[in-house]
């Protein structure tokens, strides 16, 4: 075989090899939407539900009492159900509000939507993990050369950052149907707006630290975004709770989605802990892209956009960590600062990249 026949071969090769990742990702995004309307299958079906109401009256029992079983209806008889899960959080100054059951409240069918919906979500994660490796075969490098693969590698580590902490038996289970919702949205904008062919990279990237410093700046932002929705859902259940508190009486939407959810002591718990597991990571994060730099332009720190605004987002979230150590600003003073800084991180990806000129430039999009 001459050297062109084999160039033409190698090249037809990575072409049909970025032609099966586009059909992965095209996949990956209907059993996402798959998943998505289980998911609200099981908050519809949870609404209707009163177990999440008898729950929260069993917990004013003695905590010696014997937690009975709940009986559900179901055509043609009946299904009993554990008592949901109650966890109390108690803190000093904070209110001591049991966990809500969860996004199926109790509901038999519901409950059987939300494993559905896990299960999809993972066969889905799957797929799209293919379709990322496939993207990396044909360029025959790490697929983290521009936006379009930035952003599709982001939602898979996103999804799979989820599906670690369920097989942890942990109780996110309520952030599903947000983080398909995020997952379709970053994909659909990926394969519309952000798409580029699949491409050589430029010689400044050509290093063993795209593999090091993308990769973790990729998971920070996976685990910062799970964070950030947990913050946000704090929000929305401290007022709720805060209304219950002053004798208000919220409205039937609000008390049928978030009487569900984990009690705003939790959530807010939840997500400092998150947050401040990854700091250190994005601290590394910011060091192994110092030191690459120096490797590729000769300076650890030229002060460029991306540099700056990586910068800023590691003080933003070095000023939340410290206000929860703050007895005046843990709360919601300490949430807003959570969001700000996440809002950072989010321009730091698009605005800086979309918008402004600089060194990091050089993958377009």
């Amino acid at each position: 075989m001459t050297l062109a026949a084999a160039t033409d071969l190698a090249s037809a090769t990575n072409e049909h090899l970025a032609s099966i990742s586009n059909t992965l990702i095209y996949s990956s995004m209907a059993v996402y939407t798959l998943a998505f309307f289980a998911y609200i299958a099981e908050w519809l079906f949870g609404s209707r539900s009163k177990v999440a109401r008898t729950a929260a009256a069993l917990t004013a029992r003695p905590t010696t009492a014997a937690a009975p079983a709940v009986t559900v209806k179901q055509a043609g008889g009946t299904a009993v159900l554990e008592r949901p899960k109650v966890v109390v959080r108690s803190a000093s100054g904070a209110r001591d509000v049991p966990d809500g059951p969860g996004a199926h409240g109790g509901d038999a069918q519901g409950d059987l939507y939300g494993r559905i919906a896990v299960s999809l979500t993972a066969l889905a994660f799957l797929v799209e993990l293919a379709g990322v490796a496939s993207r990396a075969a044909s360029v025959q490098r790490a697929p983290w050369g521009n936006m379009y693969e930035f952003n599709i590698t982001f939602s898979t580590v996103a999804v799979g950052v989820y599906l670690a902490l369920l097989a942890l038996k942990k109780n996110v289970r309520w952030l599903g149907l947000f983080l398909i919702t995020t997952v379709l949205l970053d994909l659909g904008l990926a394969v519309t707006v952000l798409y580029t062919a699949s491409d050589q990279l430029v010689p400044a990237l050509h290093s063993y630290w795209l593999y090091i410093h993308v990769s973790t700046a990729i998971f920070c932002g996976a685990v910062f975004y799970v964070g950030a929705v947990a913050t946000l859902l704090y929000l929305f259940k401290d007022a709720y709770e805060s209304k219950l508190q002053a004798g208000g009486k919220p409205g039937s939407f609000a008390t049928s989605v978030l009487e569900r959810l984990p009690a705003s002591a939790s959530l807010d718990k939840f997500a400092y802990r998150v947050n401040a597991a990854v700091f250190p990571l994005w601290t590394f994060t910011i060091i192994a892209g110092a030191i690459w730099a120096g490797d590729a332009w000769g300076r650890y720190w030229n002060w460029d956009p991306k540099e700056t605004w990586s910068f800023i987002t590691w003080v933003a979230y070095a000023c939340y960590l410290h206000a929860r150590a703050t007895a005046g600003w843990k709360g919601r003073k300490a949430a807003y600062l959570a969001l700000l800084a996440f809002g950072c991180w989010l321009f730091n990806y698009y605005g800086v990249n979309i918008f402004v000129s600089g060194k990091h430039s050089y993958a377009g999009v």
